[in-house]
């Protein structure tokens, strides 16, 4: 058994380590320097806020597919009570959802609203959420249905790409070439866990023999989340990270192969805040991520956004809610999971974490949980609005249930 300074999560949780970074993903979520709920709940320290280079981000000029994209503050909400038939996403009833929504969203057919978002050279990335797989991770009847879509309307298979941070969390979850047929399935970065379980002290998995992480040439050393903030130097974050110091990498899928970015979240809580769509893509497109969590645990929602990478590319989120998670987020949690049969749809992802930040508040508190409103909680989506990325003020969301 290994030993170093850097822990992937605080004695207390008293579970066996490798068993939850396979079962709930923590390790996906970039989680990994205690409990996230806790970090998500914890005052602001007296200090100065850390800094980071999200200037040089808001200095680009923006194209007209920057985010908000063409419908800032629309949310289209999606319910069918038919979706999850004896436990298990009906197929056809998902497809039918997601039709429904993305008509609704953009007020065309299934056609306008491709042509209005994309164009047939496009590559177009999907990114899900495996953490948690089979319990809260994103379904595969929702990937299959994007995946019909934009087919139907001339993007070939080749040229779409299922993806995540860590390429053992997208099999966990079920993304395999089996399964998605001449659709690429790429992790920005690959992970040995039982080092990361500290159950080993073989490096090879992951580790050159230059010393530098097997990883490391997937993200791109010219586009970078700078926060003045240091990362552990200890092998276990390193593997888990690809990189410490104060450079969280983007990763080259994104700003070197995709021209066009779908993001499709899970509906689930962190502590009294969300963890949905900006989330996903916050801490899912950098590396580096650890360091993060305590100082700047919101923000990130928001800042790594902000680039152009994300914010040019990320033309719809869809979040998938055919069940929530209301307690115990962003790891998966069976007993606090229900049936919610919903989909929800935006170009812009900070009106979309608004409207169901709320939406989880009120479930949180019809089961019972003493829930904080604290502004802090969603403080990072009125900071989308001021630096021109989304809407957040609830006066001027607007949602449509089709």
């Amino acid at each position: 058994m290994r030993t170093g300074s850097y822990r992937s999560m605080p004695r207390a949780f008293r579970v066996d380590r490798r068993a939850f970074l396979k079962a709930s993903g923590v390790v996906g979520a970039g989680l990994l320097l205690g409990n996230p709920s806790v970090w998500a709940e914890e005052k602001p320290q007296e200090k100065a806020r850390a800094k980071t280079n999200i200037d040089e981000a808001l200095q680009v000029p923006r194209t007209p597919h920057s985010l908000p994209g063409p419908f800032p503050g629309r949310v289209v909400h999606v319910r069918d009570p038919q979706a999850l038939q004896e436990d298990k996403p009906c197929a056809e009833v998902v497809e039918a959802m997601f039709n429904r929504g993305i008509r609704a969203l953009t007020g065309g057919d299934e056609k306008a609203a491709f042509d209005l978002l994309f164009k047939k050279g496009d590559i177009v990335g999907i990114k899900v959420n495996p953490v948690g797989p089979g319990l809260i991770s994103t379904r595969l009847e929702v990937v299959d249905a994007i995946v019909l879509w934009l087919a139907a309307n001339g993007i070939p298979k080749e040229r779409i790409v299922i993806w995540d941070r860590f390429d053992h969390m997208l099999r966990d979850a079920g993304f395999t070439a089996e399964r998605y047929p001449g659709v690429g399935i790429e992790g920005l970065q690959t992970m040995d866990e039982s080092a990361a379980a500290g159950e080993s002290e073989d490096d090879s998995g992951w580790l050159d023999a230059d010393g530098s992480h097997r990883s490391a040439g997937n993200f791109d050393p010219d586009v970078s989340y700078w926060a003045d903030v240091e990362a552990p130097p200890d092998k276990q974050y390193l593997n888990q990270h690809v990189f410490n110091g104060r450079h969280s990498y983007f990763g080259k899928l994104l700003t070197k192969k995709l021209t066009k970015i779908i993001n499709v979240p899970v509906f689930k809580n962190t502590g009294n805040g969300i963890s949905m769509a900006t989330k996903n893509m916050g801490y899912g497109a950098i590396c580096n991520t650890g360091r993060l969590h305590q100082p700047l645990f919101f923000d990130v929602c928001t800042e790594v956004l902000a680039f152009p990478a994300v914010r040019d590319k990320m033309v719809l989120s869809v979040t998938d809610g055919l069940w929530g998670q209301y307690d115990g987020g962003p790891m998966p949690n069976a007993a606090a999971r229900y049936v919610y049969n919903t989909l929800f749809f935006a170009t812009d992802p900070f009106a979309l974490d608004a409207v169901c930040h709320a939406i989880m508040v009120e479930k949180r508190k019809s089961m019972g949980i003493d829930v904080n409103e604290h502004p802090k909680y969603t403080e990072y989506l009125r900071y989308a609005e001021r630096i021109g990325l989304g809407v957040a003020d609830p006066e001027k969301v607007k949602v449509l249930h089709a």
